[in-house]
């Protein structure tokens, strides 16, 4: 037996039990940019139209920022630039999906039982990388397809398609080394995506400055990972040479990852763990309190990110409505999607509605929590104390209902305040901006009751929940654009809310919406009450 004994049969149980989660996140990032495209080319149907886009761009320091660098006026070219962020999300959704198959499963105890089989010591790690390279794989091959489908070039549709499958793997193999760093898969995941997160902000800081950037700040971007990826330059002249760096680094640190597998003891990471006291101090010794030290680290750093992004856009907010006044089409999507009001403002109800679709993501993942205390075994001890189930449930809930108020409080207060000050008039514009972050809350507290109703009366079938906000994510970014009938896009609980600012207000909607989280947080805590624990 080698130290690969079992890699295909753990690549296939993997598959298995990714068979939901897996395919969603291949289908929505590598259809997106061909909905850009085809977006784009109907909203700016001359090259004349096209090149006061472009250049309307090159000189927006937050557009820069936030999506990357722009290399001309072809359709292909904007629609690179507007996938952008794309590649972040693809470089996250590589790194949950390894961690999940390598830390977590040592964290649960499941490794050590798949161990006592026939099972080589680094088959683990190799076959969640195989199966995280194929998905990647198969992402690209979609994206390229799709752009083909464009008319577009296709050496920049594969060059596009590649450089997302590139730094899909790249983070594939940030997040198995940081696996082997730590004890736990939550420690892992913070070490890669704050990886990720300084890669990103270095990216952003050295695109903002534009085609006028000089010196360090010009330099910034070669120093991530992402700006490399961008640098391919899909349908401007690509640069092959980069996507070659991008996979030999992968290689160099997924060989790390495995080197470090077969030294380390099953369990162990490299970094030693913290101390902790023999005894709980009085603060954690309530359900409550248990909940609290659980959700506090991922609820801070989503609201730091909230905090930032919102400050971002909302000072570049005027500057990017007189852009889209530019364009007649636009402004006519936009106000379909944000309200009748100011362009400033329907932006603003887009940007808010974006961030409680992204809120919603927090608001899953904390119910979801749910689900891994009873299966990594923490939960039943629990019970046999005084703690009861109703008390238990109702402090993760806690945090799944209010988290996302915290985070979009944070994005509603720091955009306000960038936005008043662009416009010196805080003290009018904070309030309008803060309500319109708070009326998402009712649409994103469903999603909240979809998780607890599934983990209720079906828990393994959870991963439905985010299948559900990727349908959600889906209807608001391509409904119109494939122009599906109303009854279709009003599936989506996010359609039903006021676009504030800029539109009229209702409280009808906010308060159904409210109604059926409700209903389906109770159905589902009434049917975890009467259910057996399960692993």
């Amino acid at each position: 037996m080698t130290t690969f004994t079992g890699t295909w049969s753990l690549a296939r149980l993997i598959v298995r039990r990714d068979r939901l989660i897996m395919p969603l996140w291949i289908l929505v990032l590598g259809i997106l940019p061909a909905s850009y495209a085809s977006a784009i080319a109907g909203l700016y149907d001359t090259a004349s139209e096209r090149q006061e886009y472009f250049e309307s761009i090159q000189n927006n320091p937050a557009e820069l920022g936030m999506l990357g660098p722009i290399y001309n006026s072809s359709l292909g070219s904007l629609t690179s630039w507007r996938a952008g962020m794309l590649l972040a999300i693809t470089g996250l959704a590589s790194i949950l999906t390894i961690i999940r198959h390598t830390r977590a499963e040592e964290e649960a105890g499941r490794r050590e039982l798949v161990g006592a089989a026939a099972i080589g010591r680094q088959a683990g790690l190799a076959a969640a990388m195989l199966v995280t390279t194929i998905a990647n794989l198969l992402l690209g091959l979609l994206c390229a397809v799709g752009l083909l489908g464009q008319d577009l070039p296709a050496t920049g549709a594969f060059a596009l398609g590649l450089s997302m499958t590139a730094i899909g793997i790249f983070f594939a193999a940030i997040g198995a080394l940081s696996a082997q760093l730590t004890e736990t898969a939550s420690g892992a995941r913070g070490i890669a995506i704050a990886f990720l997160g300084g890669a990103y902000l270095l990216r952003a800081a050295g695109d903002a400055g534009g085609k006028d950037a000089q010196g360090w700040l010009n330099a910034l971007p070669w120093f991530s990972p992402l700006g490399w990826a961008q640098r391919i330059r899909p349908f401007a002249q690509e640069r092959w040479p980069l996507l070659i760096l991008l996979c030999a680094m992968a290689a160099l640190v997924f060989i790390q990852a495995q080197r470090i597998t077969a030294q380390r003891d099953l369990g162990a990471g490299l970094l030693p763990p913290k101390l902790g006291p023999a005894n709980a101090s009085p603060s954690l010794r309530t359900p409550l309190a248990l909940a609290w030290r659980l959700h506090r680290g991922a609820l801070a750093a989503w609201a730091a990110g909230f905090a930032i992004f919102g400050g971002v856009l909302g000072g570049a907010a005027d500057s990017i409505a007189k852009q889209l006044e530019e364009n007649d089409n636009v402004s006519e999507i936009v106000e379909k999607l944000g309200g009748t009001g100011a362009l400033s403002d329907t932006f603003l109800a887009l940007l808010m509605g974006l961030l409680a679709l992204a809120a919603s993501g927090y608001a899953v993942a904390a119910a979801s929590r749910l689900r891994a205390e009873e299966t990594s075994g923490r939960l039943e001890p629990l019970l046999a104390t005084a703690t009861g189930r109703r008390s238990w449930l109702g402090s993760h809930l806690t945090f799944a209902l209010i988290g996302p108020t915290v985070i979009l409080t944070a994005a509603g207060i720091s955009g306000g305040l960038a936005y008043g000050l662009a416009q010196n008039d805080v003290g009018h514009e904070l309030p309008r901006v803060v309500t319109g972050a708070w009326v998402q809350l009712p649409a994103v507290w469903v999603l909240t009751g979809i998780t607890v109703a599934l983990f209720g009366i079906v828990p393994r079938y959870l991963p439905v929940a985010w299948g559900a906000l990727a349908g959600f994510v889906l209807l608001g970014q391509i409904g119109s654009t494939l122009e599906l009938s109303q009854w279709v896009l009003d599936v989506s609980p996010f359609t039903h809310i006021p676009k504030i600012p800029g539109g009229d207000f209702s409280a009808a909607p906010l308060l159904w919406l409210s109604a059926i989280a409700g209903a389906l947080i109770l159905i589902g805590a009434g049917s975890f009450r009467r259910r057996d624990l399960t692993s």
